[in-house]
């Protein structure tokens, strides 16, 4: 099977058949070489077989600060990536490097399937995705799951909220102490537009006092990207 391109880089974020979601970053240092690794990449994946090892889709989004990748990959399983790791990873790895060296490879986090979406359930085509992390003090699956529904409740009861937010993606970390929100926004600088208010995207509510006051958060992050690939198997 060869690899396809999907349209607007954009992975199947509702699909059934998914058991875990790994999400990556990488620096490589300048925007002239974020594009020239996204192009590698492409290459590189475009020119073999797409892995025959539970694989179900692999993007690729370019880092609102000119420097960091985000990678976003759908599997059925653990064992699965573990078989793409020992047979399929180590050649596309080199065929990039070479193309744009220097790569920073800086971490790998395993996320369960979404744990809640929520969708505008309008056509709108995302021009930014933003990547919400979120850590806690130690793992506890049931604080994260009331953590995002928490911010669920949140958002469905905000009287103002942002006209740019297309859907929100919550996946719990495997680890059980981190929480990533995959976020569809129609641009950039709708995003930006809904932080300029309160500092983040939810009006002064009660509902989000308590996502700001949530207990045991120990950091976290809110990042802007551009899709720029997204690949899956084809015939």
């Amino acid at each position: 099977m060869n690899a396809v391109i999907h349209p607007h880089a954009r992975p199947d974020l509702g699909r059934t058949d998914l058991g875990l979601v790994m999400a990556s970053t990488w620096r490589v240092g300048t925007p002239e070489r974020q594009r020239a690794a996204v192009d590698a990449i492409a290459r590189a994946w475009q020119s073999r077989d797409w892995p025959d090892v539970g694989l179900l889709s692999y993007s690729v989004h370019i880092g609102d600060d000119g420097d960091t990748l985000m990678h976003y990959s759908q599997w059925t399983g653990e064992q699965e990536y573990q078989d793409f790791v020992a047979r399929h990873r180590d050649d596309r790895n080199a065929e990039i490097d070479a193309a744009v060296p220097g790569i920073e490879r800086v971490v790998l986090h395993r996320y369960h399937p979404p744990y809640r979406s929520l969708e505008s359930g309008d056509d709108r085509i995302p021009g930014c995705v933003v990547a919400v992390e979120v850590e806690f003090d130690g793992p506890d699956a049931d604080r994260q799951r009331d953590w995002v529904d928490t911010v669920v409740e949140a958002l469905k009861t905000d009287p103002d909220l942002a006209p740019g937010g297309i859907s929100a993606h919550f996946h719990l970390g495997v680890a059980g102490d981190r929480i990533l929100n995959y976020a569809e926004w129609t641009s950039r600088q709708a995003h930006v537009d809904a932080l300029a208010g309160t500092g983040g995207v939810g009006s002064a509510t009660e509902q989000w006092a308590k996502v700001r006051d949530y207990p045991g958060v120990t950091g976290g992050s809110v990042t802007r990207y551009a899709p720029a690939l997204s690949l899956s198997a084809g015939a």
